[in-house]
């Protein structure tokens, strides 16, 4: 495995493919991919996620370096930004609108992941960092994090790539010195809205493509949209 430039190249239409299979086979390696599955009852409350996904080709490269330093995750979670972690709601519906419009709302860009980082002492975990890109993440996780999805976080939010999560020591030092010069680019073209399931697995529920009008948002603004969206839930 090389730890080298690694740059995604093509167009919007080959990474979003590639990103929607990293996002279905891991909805087959944790038993079925919820995205096709009809809607349940939503009157509970259930616990939701956003995720960035990666092309195929990053992806599993760097889930395979992940397996390497013993992370027993690796097999199950796909390379990946969070957008909003474990986040709890009440509203189905009125979550997936919230997700949906922002998505409306967002135009692709390019992501660059280059070099090493860690939350130790906090938390033992190693991650690639998030350098080009990093400022549309936090906008994006802003105004997701909104109406449905509002909620006073722990800690400050974050982009980064996890590459080890609760391993023994020497593995995190390995993880962070073997990845220190590795680096790819690609295009984020959408995202995945998840649900963390009863059996405390993530199930994919839509991937949403950046941009794409759809006939209830004809002839709405965005600036309009996300306003409205900002009162939600208040």
């Amino acid at each position: 495995m090389s730890s080298g430039n690694a740059t995604a190249r093509g167009g919007a239409r080959p990474a979003r493919q590639a990103e929607r299979t990293a996002a279905a086979r891991f909805g087959e390696q944790t038993g079925r991919n919820a995205a096709a599955e009809q809607d349940v009852d939503r009157s509970d409350e259930i616990s939701v996620g956003v995720i960035l996904g990666f092309p195929a080709e990053i992806a599993e490269e760097l889930q395979r370096w992940r397996a390497s330093f013993g992370d027993p995750l690796a097999e199950v979670v796909p390379a990946h930004i969070t957008l909003v972690t474990t986040t709890p709601t009440s509203d189905w519906e009125a979550t997936r609108q919230h997700v949906r419009e922002v998505a409306r709302c967002q135009s692709p860009f390019m992501v660059t992941i280059a070099g090493t980082g860690t939350f130790r002492p906090v938390s033992p975990v190693v991650f690639i960092n998030v350098e080009a890109g990093f400022q549309d993440c936090v906008d994006l996780h802003n105004k997701l994090q909104r109406g449905p999805l509002e909620r006073d976080l722990p800690f400050a939010y974050h982009p980064h790539v996890t590459i080890a999560h609760d391993v023994a020591p020497e593995s995190l030092d390995e993880a962070e010195t073997v990845l220190k010069n590795y680096k790819a680019t690609f295009p984020v073209v959408s995202m995945g809205l998840y649900e963390h399931d009863a059996d405390g697995i993530w199930q994919l529920r839509e991937e949403l493509d950046f941009g794409t009008e759809t006939d209830n948002h004809a002839g709405t603004s965005c600036t309009d949209a996300a306003a409205d969206t900002t009162n939600e839930g208040r």
